[in-house]
């Protein structure tokens, strides 16, 4: 397949409701969409690395910038057989994963544009339905948040994520908890805690938690494996988790029990395989994670999930649940199991005047003359 040019967008999408984490809030989505073309096809990919510098150090200015600059003037024009061979070419750059991922998913688009093979049937994935799980960010009040997760457990919901952040964490899990004792839930803490926490990581230990999600800083995997061998509670890595490499090391030293696989942030859907089936080799389940997308960007997610070690529900939402419009052609809508199903047929791709209306900017790589 030649990869003939890319086009690429930044585009700002505004949430029904702010998300709060511990790194602040997002009351727009800003994330690139890439359109690629090979010939007569065309296809496309989103990454999501958020507006600031604040989940990772990648930002949409950042990405942005890396496609249009030096990753895409990089890639076009040229054959590539697999998306290895992608990967390859753009590893001459160092980091930028979401940057890559934008590229790579391309690849992958096309691939199953090109062949008519559903995207889950090429990535090694069972034609099976992709379990959600419920999120809440930090909300404007403790009685917010009981009336959000008693509408999860009305609804059947599987699990329940929280955020947590300093102000907002042991009495809050304290409450929740004691509310709904039979409820699994985990927390995450997006980086925002460190060693000197151990008491808080103590205090809700007795609380049966699934796991605590990236409580420490997002380059610490020595730290997590120090933590993990002073409470109970499992742990799970996400912003650690930024390549193949990073997932191996965190394994070898005990840092996780669990991994959360976001393809953007991991470098792709190649890379999310990879780090699938070393998890799966060591006994790690893993489950699917998102980054507020568009139906574009979240239909990749829930095709990676249908591979056989992602057993925990996923972080996979209906495009109603931030969205008024999705910027996508095709809403992601939740079956009454709470499951998502995978693409038979085509993935959802933008509509043109939501892309036009939501779109920052843009920009074409086309080889160079």
């Amino acid at each position: 397949m030649r990869i003939d040019s890319l086009d690429v967008y930044h585009v700002k999408m505004p949430l029904i409701y702010p998300w709060r984490t511990s790194y602040g809030e997002d009351y727009d989505i800003h994330s690139v969409l890439v359109r690629a073309t090979s010939g007569e096809h065309t296809a496309w990919s989103e990454v999501c690395s958020l507006q600031a510098p604040a989940y990772l150090p990648e930002s949409v200015l950042s990405v942005f910038s890396h496609i249009t600059e030096f990753f895409g003037p990089h890639v076009v024009g040229r054959e590539y057989d697999t998306a290895d061979e992608v990967n390859d070419r753009l590893a001459v750059f160092k980091g930028n994963s979401f940057a890559k991922a934008g590229i790579e998913e391309c690849w992958w688009t096309l691939q199953t544009k090109i062949t008519g093979t559903p995207l889950h049937r090429l990535l090694g994935g069972e034609t099976r339905e992709v379990s959600a799980g419920a999120d809440f960010g930090i909300q404007d009040s403790y009685d917010m948040l009981l009336g959000n997760i008693q509408q999860a457990v009305d609804a059947g919901f599987p699990r329940i994520k929280l955020k947590v952040g300093r102000g907002w964490d042991l009495e809050m899990l304290q409450i929740v908890t004691s509310t709904f004792p039979k409820m699994t839930f985990h927390i995450d803490c997006n980086s925002g805690y460190t060693l000197d926490d151990l008491p808080f990581f103590k205090a809700i230990d007795p609380m049966g938690l699934a796991f605590i999600e990236q409580p420490l800083n997002y380059a610490d995997i020595l730290d997590h494996a120090e933590l993990a061998r002073q409470i109970e509670t499992p742990i799970c890595i996400d912003e650690t988790a930024v390549s193949v490499k990073a997932v191996e090391q965190a394994i070898k030293v005990g840092a996780c029990k669990y991994v959360n696989i976001k393809p953007g942030r991991i470098g792709g859907l190649a890379n999310s395989i990879k780090v699938h089936d070393i998890c799966r080799d060591a006994g790690i389940p893993v489950w699917v994670g998102g980054m507020l997308e568009s139906a574009v960007g979240a239909a990749l997610c829930v095709e990676i999930a249908t591979l056989p070690n992602f057993i925990y529900p996923g972080d996979l939402f209906p495009s109603s649940r931030f969205y008024t419009q999705d910027m996508a052609d095709t809403d992601m809508v939740l079956t009454p199991q709470n499951t998502f199903l995978p693409f038979e047929g085509a993935l959802p791709v933008p509509d043109p005047e939501r892309l036009a209306s939501m779109t920052v900017q843009s920009k074409t790589v086309v080889p160079a003359s």
